[in-house]
């Protein structure tokens, strides 16, 4: 059996509880993989549970990109301010990430809180009740695909790229969709006009066929109502500032923040999850909502 149904399982086992906090997992089965980093702290949440890094490339794991990461421990962070660079250590594992062992490392000269004004402080043009413009994508088997094509449908669409290396990132909105399909397949009030749509912002790599064997690890060979697709780097221009989507390309690495919607069948927008706490029963709900014709406020 495939480690995407491990993946699966874990997730479903959660569906009943409350929106997680963002702190680091206890120890799990899968191996824990640590990786020594540097990086310069962006921001910092109030509470300090979740730090944005610009970091160093980190050899045998991923290219310099700009994240937000889970701390382990909060206490860390009392005397590191935006701004300072830091060695910190990043753990890995299956389905969870976080960093630990943070320290001082010195601190840069520039103009940080004009960085965080660049990155933090946009909002989207596109609000809950908004008609959602029509755009054009590839999909994985290489055919022209709409939003357009999905109206008499709920929609639920979020963006990914193949080679995203943290579990919490672009693998947790494929689990989460998975887990999403499976609810509404199982349940007895949920509609059936409905469909995922898993967006790659990665056109130069991204390339149908691969789209095709990536879908596979999720999905395996039940495609049912979940299709995989790629925008054009002129399509992502336009759509990327109507959901407040950010991506950036740094040495060969992607930076990017986390977008997922929901469309009713008339093509408004009813929901938009951002970030990556969201649970696939509150997916499942918000999808139930849509095609009851309610809109809920962005989270």
């Amino acid at each position: 059996m495939k480690n995407a149904f491990l993946f699966l399982t874990i997730s479903m086992l959660s569906l009943t509880g409350c929106k997680p906090e963002v702190t680091a997992p206890k120890a799990e089965a899968s191996a824990v993989r640590i990786y020594a980093a540097r990086g310069i702290v962006r921001h910092i949440a109030d509470d300090r549970q979740v730090a944005t890094i610009q970091h160093e490339a980190i050899p045998g794991f991923m290219s310099a990109m700009t994240m937000d990461f889970t701390v382990k421990n909060t206490n860390e962070l009392r005397n590191i301010a935006p701004g300072d660079r830091i060695n910190f250590k990043l753990s890995v594992t299956e389905t969870n990430s976080w960093i630990e062992s943070v320290r001082f490392d010195s601190h840069v000269i520039e103009n940080v809180t004009n960085h965080e004004v660049i990155i933090r402080t946009s909002s989207p043009d596109l609000k809950p009740g908004d008609v959602m413009p029509d755009f054009k994508f590839t999909d994985e088997n290489d055919r022209p695909v709409r939003f357009s094509e999905y109206r008499g449908r709920v929609l639920a669409f979020t963006f990914l790229f193949i080679r995203c290396p943290l579990p919490d990132y672009c693998p947790r909105m494929n689990l989460n969709f998975a887990a999403t399909r499976t609810l509404l397949r199982d349940s007895a009030f949920a509609p059936t006009n409905w469909q995922f749509l898993s967006i790659s912002f990665d056109p130069d790599f991204d390339q149908p066929d691969k789209l095709a064997n990536y879908a596979k690890f999720y999905r395996d060979s039940d495609a049912d109502r979940w299709l995989f697709a790629v925008a054009d780097t002129n399509t992502l221009d336009r759509i990327a500032p109507l959901l407040d989507l950010k991506i950036s390309r740094v040495d060969g690495g992607i930076n990017h923040n986390l977008r997922t919607v929901v469309l009713d069948p008339q093509g408004r927008i009813t929901r938009q999850f951002d970030g990556n706490q969201w649970t696939p029963k509150e997916l499942f709900d918000a999808m139930l909502a849509a095609a009851r014709g309610l809109t809920n406020s962005t989270q």
